[in-house]
């Protein structure tokens, strides 16, 4: 039985694009109850300027109350100072985004493609000098939404300069999600044909309802690790009404019932799900969740 590792980002990547400001503790107990239904793969933080991104505030705090055995914890690192911050707070892991196009990068972080690809290569250097493990994420890597489709040939190219400067993994990101899956199962090929699929994830949106047909095209292609949102929570500031990332919860019921082994359990990520809904404060839920809860009162 093949195993497929779920890294869920909703600690991160999901309540930092919700409206509702979670604090560290409580994003901690959401996190806990992750681990506790089985996930061994969790994006926990993300060190950047609380003025610009306040609900990630106190970083610090959460991985000081992490059991940093207990999982594969990482933090997302936007520049050199974020990097310092993630390693004085004890992170093994960080992951570095590089936008795909010049557009992607000037209006997200304000620096072009160039300058992106040097900052992300000096973080990746320095932590694999120090001993933490770097990761790479490729964002819009198959459209973004100021210019357009991307091209693969670019994707191969950008990876390839990631793994080079000792990226141990590198995120295909389809952060608007545009993808379909014939778009994934030609890009895909091809960086596993150059990189091999050990060290290649992805992390796809729900925004037209083709997440979990864009992740089982990536798994026939050889893909074993995938990101998902617990509760689908997020969203895209740069897709206007986009639904968020994968929610962890379809992703787990269409692994385990296709056979895979995650060694999450489904009835405990449910209690994941319920515990956020409390946090945030607003419906959440994969669109399995009526599926998932059939009897359930309150769930």
């Amino acid at each position: 039985m093949d195993h497929v590792i779920v890294n869920d980002v909703g600690p991160r990547d999901g309540l930092q694009n919700d409206s509702t400001l979670v604090a560290p503790e409580d994003r901690v107990r959401l996190i806990n109850s992750l681990l506790e239904a089985g996930i061994k793969s969790i994006e926990a933080a993300s060190f950047v300027s609380p003025k610009a991104v306040p609900k990630m505030a106190d970083a610090d705090q959460v991985f000081a109350a992490l059991d940093q055995e207990a999982a594969d914890f990482s933090a997302l690192v936007p520049n050199v100072k974020g990097y310092e911050l993630a390693k004085k707070a004890g992170a093994r892991s960080v992951a570095v985004v590089l936008s795909a196009t010049e557009t992607m990068n000037q209006k997200n972080i304000n620096m072009s493609l160039d300058e992106t690809i040097s900052v992300c290569k000096d973080i990746v250097g320095m932590a694999k000098n120090d001993g933490v493990r770097p990761r790479s994420y490729i964002s819009v890597a198959m459209e973004c939404p100021y210019e357009g489709l991307v091209e693969e040939s670019l994707i191969e190219s950008l990876s390839a300069t990631m793994f080079e400067a000792g990226a141990q993994e590198v995120i295909i990101a389809d952060t608007i999600g545009a993808a379909n899956p014939a778009q994934v199962k030609s890009l895909f090929n091809r960086l596993v044909s150059e990189f091999g699929a050990t060290k290649l994830s992805g992390h796809f949106h729900d925004t037209r309802a083709m997440a979990l047909a864009n992740t089982w095209q990536a798994l026939e292609c050889g893909i074993r690790k995938f990101d998902a949102s617990i509760a689908g929570l997020g969203g895209c500031p740069f897709a206007p009404g986009a639904s968020g990332n994968l929610a962890t919860e379809d992703l787990v019921l269409m692994l385990n019932d296709a056979g895979f082994d995650t060694g999450i359990d489904l009835e405990k990520l449910l209690k994941s799900v319920a515990l956020t809904r409390q946090l945030v404060g607003h419906s959440v839920g994969g669109r399995s969740m009526a599926y998932l809860t059939r009897g359930v009162v309150n769930q």
